[in-house]
């Protein structure tokens, strides 16, 4: 049996995408560019994806282009919006626990001569926005941050901080949605934002497929050249089975938004409750409550490597992570948990658990009871020495 709590890594596809990705590799493989039967057909399908997922954000498909991911999308953003900008002012805006798709991006513009500042978080990894405003200056062009912490699952006030910047002309407000596409609502935040980034593989589409909104008006110096597809900021032939699967995922995953968050966080709740009743000397770093998505638990074992602990529920079908998979293959802890202000401890026994629909209660009576016998495994072995 596997149990699958990385869905903060990664998603299993629909059948549904699958089978439509399927289809149009087989029969609609023409290039949406060309102007005969087979290229028309192809733009059709994107066209409809396209469609399909600006409802999801609540956007105009003109507002909407298609990448190659998340990364991608916050690149074209944050490089393309920069530079566009570069002539009114060169400070740029964001915090500490970024995803690397934003961080590395913000230190490629520094060593062009951006001035970048990095906010702090509190314990739970929350923007307090007071920061936010008083970190403004005239010469800010560009602030950027995430909807939801990808380790964490701390929401950050996107709606709030959007209102301080709203009446600045010539700046732009980024904001990283991978995490939250799919478990929030879309509407608050391309209604705030100028350019919002979002990832197909987080809401059970397929992997190498990104989306980024663009606010009618902004501009976009891009950082890709080439013959000129996506409104000539993602040069490149589309990729006509990723967007079509896009598509279905976000009619699917957005279409009963309430209900499948409602059942996510039934399943979250059982569990978190459930380590809280049967395993001591724990620490819950997510918020408790609302102020955290429906999908992600963050839990510390002191006394325990969490490394050891995934490999140990491993061995009996359950699937977790010490924390984001683009970041775990690079030595060192946690930037995103340093940040909040966990002791050492406390980070290397970290384990983030994340949810999707298919979760049931069931199993987590199973993942309780192998977890339980797992850390009081290790406890026992550690803290004998």
């Amino acid at each position: 049996m596997t149990i699958y709590l990385d869905n903060s890594a990664t998603t299993r596809p629909y059948d549904e995408v699958t089978e439509v990705m399927a289809e149009t590799l087989r029969d609609h493989y023409g290039n949406p560019s060309s102007l005969h039967r087979l290229g028309l057909e192809a733009e059709k399908i994107v066209r409809r994806s396209r469609e399909s997922l600006a409802a999801a954000l609540g956007a105009d498909p003109g507002e909407i282009i298609f990448t190659g991911s998340g990364t991608e999308a916050d690149n074209i953003a944050l490089l393309g919006g920069a530079r566009a900008l570069k002539r009114k002012g060169k400070r740029i805006i964001t915090d500490g626990i970024e995803h690397p798709a934003v961080l590395e991006t913000f230190r490629a513009l520094e060593q062009e001569g951006f001035e970048t500042v990095f906010l702090g978080v509190d314990a739970h990894g929350r923007i307090d926005p007071e920061e936010v405003r008083a970190a403004l200056t005239e010469d800010t062009v560009l602030v950027s941050m995430m909807h939801v912490n990808n380790e964490l699952g701390t929401i950050q006030p996107v709606e709030e901080v959007g209102k301080l910047l709203k009446d600045r002309e010539k700046l732009y407000f980024h904001v990283d949605a991978v995490q939250s596409f799919g478990k929030l609502p879309m509407k608050p935040v391309t209604d705030t934002a100028d350019l919002v980034a979002v990832s197909a593989h987080k809401i059970h589409g397929p992997k190498g497929m990104g989306a980024l909104y663009i606010r009618k008006g902004t501009n976009l110096r891009s950082p890709v050249t080439g013959g000129g597809q996506e409104r000539g900021l993602r040069s490149g032939t589309e990729n006509v089975p990723g967007i079509a699967g896009f598509g279905k995922a976000a009619e699917i995953t957005c279409g009963d938004l309430a209900g499948r968050t409602a059942r996510i966080r039934r399943v979250r709740d059982y569990l978190m409750e459930g380590i809280k009743d049967q395993i001591e000397d724990i620490r819950i770093n997510s918020f408790e409550d609302d102020r955290c998505v429906c999908s992600v638990l963050n839990v510390s074992f002191p006394g325990v490597r969490g490394e050891v602990l995934l490999h140990m529920l491993e061995q009996g079908g359950i699937y977790v992570s010490t924390g984001s998979a683009c970041s775990s293959h690079k030595k060192g802890q946690s930037h995103v948990l340093k940040a909040a202000g966990l002791t050492d401890e406390e980070i290397e026994g970290a384990i983030r658990f994340s949810f999707s629909a298919d979760n049931t209660t069931e199993e987590m009576d199973i993942v309780l009871d192998c977890l339980k016998k797992s850390v009081a495994g290790i406890r026992k072995i550690t803290r004998r020495r």
